[in-house]
């Protein structure tokens, strides 16, 4: 049987994500007119780790979403005071009036890491109005960054469809071979591209916080899963070909951590092959993997690449 230490809440991890963009927005940022994310010193393009949450929060709520433990606090069906609400009436505790008890706080936090996979995952600052307190998760993401710098393209889209109806008339004058009115028969819109980009990003589960939390292994496994799936869930247009490349884990046996995280997570080394100037696919890159001589008490498990 493969070791599966990987699944171990009680064990630390360190690893490192590798996702890949072709003809596609992977984040676009409303400050920039949702032009994709760039570090304007190197010109290496970002994903948000915000972004990459939701991916695993979408994931989770698709694939379990209707089951009881697995609901997702952080989405756009319901308010979080209503949800906040709903731990207090489950526990049959009163969420206004006197001042709340820690107790009582620490109570409904429980709740709500009990049914919400993205608080005991992520954790979340639920003081809100209807105080649920905070929750620091054991999973957490960093930004992704390209390896090489990206130059996005801003491109000019048409579609036959209008949008306003006085509009229409200039359309149906036109269908009749009438003179121009100067109306239009077309409406204009733009599209934001990253012709090519491989992103790098890295993450980190925290044993001490999961057993705060009450993460289990089959959340880890599911975590796990959700990094592996979460782009072939996430398909539009404007994302373009998205893909993971690699996610590589390094466990700890020892819950404090056998090694620094730094030095692990250096051992993924991503570089353009020789030769190659402008990256236009996964195949312009080889990825090294320095799995010689690991520091005692770490495993290193490849669940992709």
């Amino acid at each position: 049987m493969a070791n599966m230490i990987h699944t171990d809440p009680t064990k630390r991890h360190d690893f490192v994500l590798l996702f890949d963009v072709t003809n596609g927005n992977p984040n676009g940022d409303p400050d920039a007119g949702n032009l994709p994310r760039l570090d304007p010193e190197t010109m290496c393009g970002l994903v948000t780790d915000v972004c990459l949450k939701r991916k695993v929060r979408n994931y989770v709520d698709m694939s379990r979403g209707d089951q009881g433990r697995f609901k997702i606090y952080i989405q756009n069906r319901e308010a979080l005071n209503s949800l906040h609400q709903r731990a207090y009436e489950g526990l049959g505790l009163k969420s206004t009036g006197t001042k709340q008890k820690k107790e009582d706080i620490d109570r409904v936090k429980g709740w709500m890491c009990q049914n919400f996979f993205d608080i005991r995952t992520f954790g979340a600052v639920m003081t809100t109005g209807v105080n649920c307190g905070q929750v620091q998760g054991p999973a957490q993401l960093t930004f992704a960054k390209s390896l090489d710098p990206i130059v996005p393209l801003d491109i000019s889209i048409t579609r036959i469809a209008i949008t306003k109806p006085e509009d229409m008339k200039f359309v149906e004058a036109e269908s009749e071979g009438e003179k121009d009115k100067g109306g239009k028969v077309t409406e204009m819109g733009r599209k934001a591209i990253v012709p090519y980009g491989l992103y790098q990003g890295f993450g980190f589960f925290n044993p001490l916080f999961a057993e705060k939390t009450g993460f289990s292994a089959e959340d880890l496994q599911i975590f796990w899963e959700a990094l592996q799936k979460m782009f072939d869930l996430d398909r539009s247009a404007s994302r373009g070909f998205m893909a993971l490349r690699g996610l590589f884990v390094f466990s700890h046996e020892n819950k404090l951590g056998n090694a620094p995280a730094h030095v692990l997570l250096d051992r993924i080394q991503t570089r353009k092959k020789d030769g190659i100037e402008t990256p236009r696919s996964f195949e312009d890159y080889q990825v090294v993997v320095n799995e010689k001589d690991l520091p005692q008490g770490i495993t290193l498990t490849r669940l992709a690449g």
